[in-house]
C-alpha cells in the first residue's frame, strides 16, 4: 500500500534537497526521501544490532607481501560461517583487490571486517554495512 503525506521546509533547504535529488538522478523527491528514510533504518537495524545484516568488507593488498594470500585464505576459513562469498582480483603485479560479503549479527561482522581491514600488510581496507532487506 502507498500512502502520501506532507512534510514542509524551509525554501533554501528544499532547494539544497532539489540540487541533491538532481546530482543524484533522482526523478522525483519521493524515491530521494525513501532512499534517506531506509537508509535510517539500516543505520537504526545496525546500531541495535538485534537482527541478521549483511555487508561488503573491501581491501588492497601486495600479494608479494609475506604469506599476504595465505593469511587472507585462513582468515576467511576462521570465519567461514559468516563470510559468504568473495571475489579476488589482480589490479597490477603486485597488488590485488578483495571484496568479501559478511552476513550474520552487526557486531560480529563488524568484528571480522575489523580483522581482515587490520591484517598486516593491508594498504587500504574499508567496510560498508548492508541490510538484507528483510526489515524494510
Amino acid at each position: 500500500m502507498l500512502r502520501r503525506f506532507g512534510i514542509s521546509l524551509e525554501d533554501d533547504l528544499l532547494s539544497q534537497f532539489d540540487s541533491l535529488c538532481r546530482k543524484q538522478g533522482y526523478t522525483n523527491r519521493s524515491e530521494a526521501i525513501r532512499d534517506l528514510i531506509r537508509k535510517a533504518l539500516i543505520k537504526k537495524e545496525w546500531l541495535e544490532g538485534k537482527t541478521e545484516t549483511t555487508g561488503v568488507v573491501m581491501i588492497v593488498y601486495d600479494h608479494h607481501q609475506y604469506q599476504m594470500a595465505q593469511k587472507m585464505t585462513d582468515k576467511q576459513h576462521e570465519h567461514y560461517t559468516s563470510i559468504i562469498a568473495s571475489l579476488h582480483s589482480h589490479l597490477d603485479h603486485h597488488n590485488c583487490v578483495e571484496i568479501i560479503l559478511l552476513r550474520g549479527k552487526a557486531k560480529e561482522i563488524q568484528h571480522i571486517s575489523d580483522e581482515i581491514i587490520s591484517t598486516k600488510g593491508v594498504k587500504y581496507g574499508q567496510f560498508i554495512p548492508a541490510t538484507t532487506g528483510k526489515t524494510i
